[in-house]
């Protein structure tokens, strides 16, 4: 590849052709309409709002609540629960205010006696078949049916007769349902069907005999399925991990983040004692909204199951002629470890430390004191270099994006709420997705061409005339990728050579762990198997994952150490010859840097008696001085203050190029004239916190047994 040919335009310069005026329209949305306000009155009050926008959302922005039961921000507008009833002047009967738009000199009234008595009947038609079990509901002291009955509804009842009952439906490990308490608000139908992308729900008889459920007794199979149990206004949809563990105002509820994925969403994590119940979403417009994934909502349950309590060494039994453990204190095991220190030690880590503790390590890891620090990476990528991440979450909703490019990576086992940012964006403004990899059963439609290294060159060179055109002309493309399945000089090349064709493309890398980003900031090298061969005395094994990799390289020397810390049992840990027991995600505080280099902090929500702080032990293995003042920025990749210098998109010619030499990388890159492969193939266990999980181990026996839509 010499030089990067663009396809002939002819077809875009004519105003009569498809192209053209598809490529005009994208450009026609990016400018911004004038902002127009009209002038309201509510309850004889004037007030100024913007125009097409509802009587509920002026009077939300205003500051007046109107109760309602199925109206959401997140969904399309039902109007099918009638609590947002409003009087208008010289309207012949009360309207819907959620589907009711403002106009101009329009007068609106709140607390008229007709809309009162419109509430009272609705409150009251509500509980004509209600079971009366609040003392025994999960939802109770946080169910909007309590809450309206009491401000709303009236004081008795003309009902007498037996009440309705439903069958409740089983839809999966996840989700308790108690249908008899549905009031058919459809939330959950239109939470399925719009944002999770599972059309399994939806309304059933008509009348008396309506009900929500599915035509075929099916299981709600979604990543993000959880997030119906807060959409549902009262307690027909609860968790089942949390059902008759606790109530709501016994809770305390702390701000943390999401370490099972590369995105970190915003969590509230609810707590008493030391035992976490629930965790439920934080609102975050700019990263994952209010939705988060079934993975950090239901896997808090590892926190109890195959913990490490102890610490102990393995020692030689002449009596026996086998190796024992056996259990010691920490003050021995420290001078035990310190005595077996000589030099030439190995640290080996996984990619969701904290940004603290990986500077502790690299204030270590040099030459003078012979400790090396290598991150484990199961992938192709065999070298290291830290990009800056080009474009954030909130660039996907705020522009206008037409086509979307899915390169290696299967977006929705690898980021579930970036997948269903895409899934809205493709039903909201008909983008148009591409696949570039094995198929897999998305829940927006992707067209799926079975790419490989070569041929994403060729792609972006412009040898593909239909694809080609569609990535030059078209503004703001989506591209998404994930770096693991290329090597160093690959992905730099491919996002440079993506954003000097198009500089308005929209380019994230995503990221399988919480802390990717910062581990290739500090230039972290990942591990080789040249590593095992050099002469150690000692190998500490950080918050690793039990693989026939490491059992081959760790066990194959006797003479060396292993230490394991980690905060969960496995084979590999009962053959090390010391087991230390570290804090897991929820117990231990630090800082992480997302996919798109948003920094942020985790908090130490229960402390463990049992384990020790990990920083606390490094320093205290490593020997370091507590009054040593060190630099952050002398461990960060001494090449990343040249970055935005030597990778410039418009110096990026044919001469550089050659300089990169495509065919040198070639030979490094076994993989590049097979199609792209996802190591991911199972959503809930990913990682060593969501294995240990019985919750989430339950989803993916029923995700082995084909119950799921995958």
């Amino acid at each position: 590849m010499t030089q990067i040919k663009k396809p002939k335009a002819n077809v875009y310069d004519d105003p009569s052709s498809f192209f053209y005026q598809l490529a005009s329209n994208s450009l026609k949305d990016l400018e911004l309409s004038p902002l127009t306000m009209i002038s309201v009155s509510i309850n004889n009050r004037s007030y100024f709002v913007k125009e097409d926008t509802s009587i509920l959302e002026a009077c939300k922005l205003i500051g007046i609540i109107i109760p309602r039961f199925c109206y959401h921000e997140s969904l399309s507008i039902a109007g099918n629960c009638r609590m947002c009833l409003v009087e208008i002047e010289n309207s012949p009967k009360p309207a819907v205010s959620c589907y009711t738009l403002v106009a101009e000199d329009l007068s609106i009234f709140l607390n008229t006696p007709v809309v009162k008595k419109a509430r009272e009947n609705i409150i009251e038609f509500l509980l004509l078949n209600h079971p009366l079990d609040c003392p025994i509901c999960d939802q109770g002291g946080e169910c909007d049916l309590q809450d309206q009955v009491k401000i709303f509804g009236s004081s008795y009842s003309r009902f007498f007769f037996p009440k309705r009952v439903v069958e409740d439906k089983n839809v999966g490990p996840l989700i308790k349902t108690i249908m008899t308490r549905c009031i058919h608000c459809t939330r959950c139908v239109r939470f399925g069907s719009e944002i999770a992308g599972v059309e399994k729900l939806g309304t059933l008889g008509r009348g008396k005999t309506t009900e929500i459920g599915s035509y075929v007794k099916n299981f709600f199979s979604s990543e993000i399925s959880g997030n119906v149990i807060d959409l549902c206004p009262v307690g027909a949809l609860t968790s089942k991990p949390y059902a008759f563990q606790s109530r709501p105002w016994e809770l305390k509820s702390i701000e943390s983040i999401d370490l099972t994925d590369g995105l970190g969403s915003n969590i509230y994590v609810n707590f008493k004692g030391s035992d976490i119940f629930r965790i439920l979403p934080k609102n975050n417009i700019n990263l994952n909204a209010n939705i988060i994934s079934d993975k950090i909502r239901f896997s808090y349950d590892s926190l109890k199951k195959q913990r490490i309590n102890n610490f102990s060494f393995k020692f030689f039994d002449k009596n026996t002629s086998t190796f024992i453990q056996k259990q010691i204190d920490y003050k021995s095991i420290l001078e035990h470890i310190k005595s077996k220190i000589r030099a030439n030690i190995l640290i080996i880590i996984n990619e969701e430390l904290s940004i603290e503790t990986l500077l502790i390590l690299k204030f270590y890891s040099n030459k003078k004191n012979k400790v090396s620090i290598r991150k484990l990476k199961n992938s192709n990528n065999t070298s290291n270099f830290y990009t800056n991440p080009l474009n954030s979450v909130k660039d996907i909703l705020n522009k206008s994006i037409r086509n979307c490019f899915l390169i290696s990576c299967n977006i929705r086992l690898e980021n579930t709420i970036l997948n269903s940012k895409i899934r809205i964006k493709s039903l909201t403004e008909q983008t148009f997705v591409y696949g570039f990899n094995n198929k897999f059963k998305s829940v927006f439609p992707v067209k799926f061409i079975n790419f490989n290294i070569f041929s994403i060159l060729n792609f972006i060179s412009g040898k593909n005339s239909s694809l080609s055109s569609i990535l030059y002309y078209f503004h703001n493309p989506l591209i998404l990728l994930n770096s693991n399945y290329f090597v160093f000089e690959n992905i730099n090349l491919i996002k440079n050579l993506f954003l000097k064709v198009n500089s308005s493309s929209i380019l994230l890398d995503i990221k399988s762990f919480s802390n990717s980003v910062g581990i290739d900031l500090l230039n972290i090298k990942p591990l080789n198997t040249t590593d095992f061969i050099k002469s150690k005395s000692i190998n500490f094994c950080i918050g690793l994952e039990d693989s026939a990799f490491l059992r081959k390289n760790l066990l194959k020397n006797s003479n060396i150490n292993n230490i394991w810390l980690n905060s969960y049992k496995s084979e590999l840990a009962f053959k090390s010859n010391i087991i230390i027991p570290i804090e897991s995600d929820f117990e231990k505080k630090g800082t992480f840097i997302n996919l798109e280099g948003r920094s942020q902090k985790s908090l130490r929500i229960i402390k463990n008696v049992y384990t020790k702080t990990l920083n606390d032990l490094l320093e205290s293995f490593l020997k370091r001085n507590s009054n040593t003042l060190f630099d952050k920025n002398r461990f960060i990749n001494p090449e990343f203050e040249n970055v935005e210098n030597s990778f410039l998109f418009d110096s990026l010619q044919t001469t550089f190029i050659k300089k990169i030499k495509l065919n040198s990388f070639y030979k490094n890159s076994f993989f590049y004239n097979y199609s792209f492969k996802s190591f991911n193939e199972d959503f809930y266990v990913t990682n060593n916190f969501t294995k240990n999980s019985n919750t989430m181990s339950q989803c993916s026996r029923h995700l082995r047994k084909n119950s799921t839509n995958f």
